[in-house]
């Protein structure tokens, strides 16, 4: 049962929609060039790269992850917030790895490693950042489908529907403007997204007091809601990988980096991390504290195990009044737009600039350029269509996010640190670490699913895993490294 109303609530979705794709097709005149396609000319400010960013990396995906982790672990939920926030504002203010990255003015990660590794491995490194992006960014669609099938009353059976039109909608603009309507539009979704989340949850509070919700917590979760070191509700293991995910993927991961990357100059790009580094605690707090709403609501026998991913979408469904859900719909639509239309030019970018490099040597006109960019996008959203329909996601949305990151996040955290601050570092390291950080992900996502061995893989589970290839990465990078420096020289 929802309280979405298809005249008022729906006017307000379709009127936001009509004008965020009529300004990013308007942005497309002034795509010149591959450069400003990929990183905007080098010409971002910090504000824009700061709302941008934090438009990008808060999608209806991350909402619904961060709100399952608020509804089953209370406020211990906001630990990824907490690390990643710090990760961010340690990298801006000391210029980590960013600093040398951007004064490459490169416009890819491997591009860097290239000079520092070769061809080969500027190639690998694009293969696993691609792979590890895609199958990161694969359930985003139906994520975004479940919340508005939900949320606006449709009927399951459109959902396919759904996921359809808000991926045209997202790549229409993004091919033709390329990421200069993406930095447009995220201004404005960053806007309406900050709105609409501000008088729900001030709506919420007033609702239920926020003595209720934290009583709520008290009884249902007790002091572990409060404490993710207490006791094995959340696990030393998954702090320490978030930990590891946080530095690693501030430093690497592609949609965070084409922002410092297309900064104006190197201050700049430390000025928009240090910036965005409470947003990035904030798109964390807030869903957490309308998952403990839902919870509150709903108590914890209607939604448990892999079902509390619904439980957020039910409950604004529930609750939010006519007018205001229409705001709430708009608001996960800008954030999803957002996210979406950053993360298929990323990938896009990378396939174009390091694993094609073999094909066009950098040769090929800008207008050819500029074509097959747009075709790769429009590939790319073939992929996450078909692969959205198909693939059934168990257990925490938040889990399964991690793990897909750490395919990549692992090994190219590594690189860039070695390519950036260890004379010794060559490409035997670089390979094994690549290796290393694909293989014992890839082998938890897929032995998890085998009768056979789902037993162990589970007893296990993904916070050692996680780890573990972080630590694994680091060794193979150092044995590597040496082995060749020794066998040399």
């Amino acid at each position: 049962m929802t309280n979405f109303n298809f005249f008022i609530d729906g006017a307000i979705v379709l009127i936001y929609l009509a004008g965020t794709v009529t300004v990013g097709l308007w942005a497309r005149k002034y795509v010149r060039n591959v450069t400003d396609f990929l990183v905007a000319g080098r010409s971002v400010n910090v504000y824009l790269g700061i709302a941008s960013l934090a438009a990008t990396e808060f999608g209806i995906a991350t909402f619904m992850a961060n709100a399952e982790l608020g509804f089953k672990y209370g406020f211990a939920g906001t630990t990824p917030g907490v690390t990643t926030a710090i990760a961010m504002f340690i990298v801006g203010w000391t210029g980590f790895c960013i600093k040398p990255l951007r004064d490459q003015e490169v416009i890819t990660l491997p591009e860097l490693f290239n000079v520092k590794f070769g061809t080969k491995v500027r190639w690998a490194s694009g293969v696993v950042i691609v792979l590890g992006g895609l199958l990161n960014m694969g359930v985003f669609l139906r994520m975004g489908g479940n919340f508005l099938t939900v949320v606006c009353g449709f009927d399951m059976v459109y959902l396919e529907l759904v996921m359809t039109v808000i991926l045209l909608g997202v790549a229409l603009y993004t091919i033709l403007g390329g990421m200069i309507s993406v930095f447009i539009t995220d201004y404005i979704q960053f806007v309406i997204m900050s709105i609409g989340l501000t008088m729900v949850v001030i709506l919420l509070l007033v609702q239920f007091g926020w003595s209720d919700l934290l009583h709520t917590l008290d009884t249902v979760r007790g002091p572990a809601a409060y404490n993710p070191f207490l006791g094995d509700t959340y696990g030393v293991d998954r702090i320490f990988l978030d930990i590891f995910l946080a530095f690693a993927s501030v430093m690497t991961w592609q949609t965070t980096l084409s922002r410092a990357l297309s900064a104006r100059n190197t201050k700049t790009a430390m000025n928009i991390y240090k910036g965005t580094a409470p947003f990035f605690l904030v798109r964390f707090i807030l869903p957490a504290l309308i998952g403990i709403a839902a919870l509150h609501y709903f108590g914890t026998d209607r939604f448990s195990g892999s079902e509390a991913i619904m439980a957020m979408p039910h409950f604004l469904a529930a609750i939010l009044p006519v007018g205001l859900i229409g705001i709430m719909v708009a608001a996960m639509l800008a954030a999803d737009m957002s996210t979406n239309s950053s993360y298929m030019i990323a990938w896009s970018s990378v396939i174009y600039n390091d694993i094609m490099k073999p094909i066009h040597k950098g040769l090929w006109s800008d207008r050819k350029g500029l074509l097959w960019n747009r075709v790769l996008i429009g590939l790319i959203g073939i992929f996450l269509l078909l692969y959205g329909l198909w693939y059934p996601l168990k257990g925490d949305l938040w889990v399964y996010l991690q793990v897909t990151g750490t395919i990549y996040l692992s090994s190219m955290s590594v690189l860039l640190i070695a390519a950036c601050y260890w004379k010794k570092a060559n490409n035997w390291g670089a390979v094994a670490a690549i290796i290393t950080g694909c293989v014992i992900p890839l082998s938890y996502l897929i032995f998890k699913e085998v009768e056979a061995t789902r037993g162990l893989f589970e007893s296990i589970g993904p916070y050692k895993f996680g780890v573990a290839t972080y630590i694994a990465t680091a060794v193979m990078m150092w044995f590597g490294s040496n082995l060749k420096f020794y066998m040399e020289k």
